[in-house]
């Protein structure tokens, strides 16, 4: 017994070492200020699950939704759990909401900021394993919450928050993220898309899969031939990518893409994908069929 006892004594210092007082405090800061947040009834929903995010910017080069990241350049959010949330009610995003990269919105600091909120919406799953999962379903944009169509955002507003004095902000999801237009058939590429029985079974409603095709020079005018298949497994793909017609936009200006910060980045990727499509008719390039497999999930496809 005294041996327990001392074990337990180690492990109550240890603990008191790593994790002192002070960061439950910093971790339970409070702040007067509250965010009121609300959808109007002309969305035609009875009630809505997701997750509700808190969006602030110091800059309104883009919307604050379009300024979320991973990496330490991204702009603040804030997010909470809404479950039957029903229109022209309000939720609450208070110091109770956890947040990125600030912890708790007391550490805001004061100032002017571009404020918007958004609803990341989630469908509820009864699936055959007996699991019943509220998740959000791909809606064709590869699980981006920021652009996923059917998401409730509210325009965006300069306001001057101060946590410290508090103050009610209201906000109005007035903006609807409208469907994600089907990709066109052309000549080389063509987009296929059934209905999978197997998953429809699992998932309890219907799903999908689909495949986008590249057909190799020559396959029309020799309707009997044969060719090799190569499957690429896309990463939540919208389009065959890599493969471009026309040349490259003359008009197009050197920019730095939004994830890989590279100077022309965009008139690189045309210039190569052009070269492909140069490449891939000539007369001495391998002729197969390449097929880019869609499969979304409300799980991230690894």
């Amino acid at each position: 017994m005294k041996r327990w006892l001392l074990v337990f004594a180690c492990v109550a210092a240890l603990g008191s070492l790593l994790f002192p007082r002070k960061a439950k405090t910093e971790i339970t800061s409070e702040s007067k200020l509250r965010f009121a947040v609300s959808y109007p009834a002309r969305t035609g929903q009875a009630a809505l699950d997701g997750r509700l995010l808190l969006l602030i910017s110091t800059n309104n080069e883009k919307e604050p939704r379009l300024q979320i990241s991973e990496d330490l350049n991204t702009q603040q959010v804030f997010g909470v759990d809404v479950n039957g949330w029903k229109p022209e009610t309000t939720a609450i995003v208070d110091a109770s909401a956890f947040g990125y990269p600030r912890r708790n919105l007391a550490d805001v600091p004061a100032g002017e900021y571009w404020v918007q909120a958004l609803l990341h919406r989630y469908e509820t799953f009864r699936r055959a394993d007996g699991h019943t999962v509220k998740l959000p379903m791909d809606r064709g944009e590869g699980q981006q919450w920021s652009r996923a169509p059917g998401n409730l955002y509210s325009t965006p507003q300069k306001i001057k928050l101060d946590p410290g004095e508090g103050g009610n902000v209201e906000i109005k999801l007035d903006q609807v993220i409208p469907p994600i237009e089907s990709p066109k058939d052309t000549k080389y590429i063509k987009h296929i898309r059934v209905q999978s029985e197997r998953l429809t079974k699992f998932w309890g409603r219907p799903m999908h899969l689909g495949a986008h095709v590249l057909l190799p020079e020559g396959f029309d005018s020799h309707p009997e031939a044969r060719y090799p298949l190569v499957i690429f497994h896309g990463h939540f793909p919208s389009d065959f990518g890599g493969f471009r017609e026309a040349p490259p936009d003359p008009n197009l200006k050197p920019d730095y893409s939004e994830r890989f910060h590279l100077a022309g980045y965009n008139r690189i990727q045309q210039e190569y994908a052009h070269q492909f499509y140069k490449d891939w008719i000539g007369p001495d390039f391998p002729r197969f069929v390449i097929v880019e497999i869609q499969h979304p999930t409300p799980y991230y496809d690894d």
